[in-house]
């Protein structure tokens, strides 16, 4: 079973969806902190100051009473909260991600178009009376002199 196992782990397509997950967290993270760090506080800004890591709805009050300034206090003091401020970071996260992975698509998609050329036409076709190879444009065949269809 372990023998099995193994050869299912190195074969080259497991490996490479292992590549690709470490390389979709790590760039998952950094998409994180780009919109956390970058993105949002320019527009918190240009909305009046707002930190949208700290917009939140207290559903029920904890063992200390509210108003709370941060995700974070309501949090310490029990309270059950919904964060739709992080949930809007997400969604932009999500797109910024979702039109990164677009690019790539779509950059493999060209290259495959290139590589998937359509073949060039036939320089040649068969002489159908003594099945040599001719020059398309032949009339006549040069090796039995037959007279060839013009196609």
């Amino acid at each position: 079973m372990f023998k099995e196992f193994k050869e299912f782990a190195i074969r080259g397509n497991v490996v490479d969806m292992a590549v690709g997950i470490v390389v979709g967290v790590a760039f998952g993270a950094i998409v994180g902190s780009f919109v956390a760090d970058v993105i949002m506080p320019p527009i918190g800004l240009l909305l009046g100051k707002i930190d949208f890591a700290n917009l939140f709805i207290v559903l029920k009050s904890g063992t200390v009473p509210g108003p709370f300034a941060t995700v974070a206090a309501a949090k310490q003091a029990g309270a059950v909260t919904l964060n739709y401020g992080v949930f809007i970071n997400t969604i932009i996260s999500f797109l910024i991600i979702a039109f990164a992975v677009f690019l790539v698509i779509r950059q493999i998609n060209k290259l495959r178009a290139k590589a998937e050329a359509p073949a060039a036409a036939p320089a040649t076709k068969e002489c159908p009376y003594c099945y040599s190879a001719v020059a398309i444009k032949a009339t006549r065949c040069p090796f039995c002199t037959s007279t060839l269809k013009a196609e």
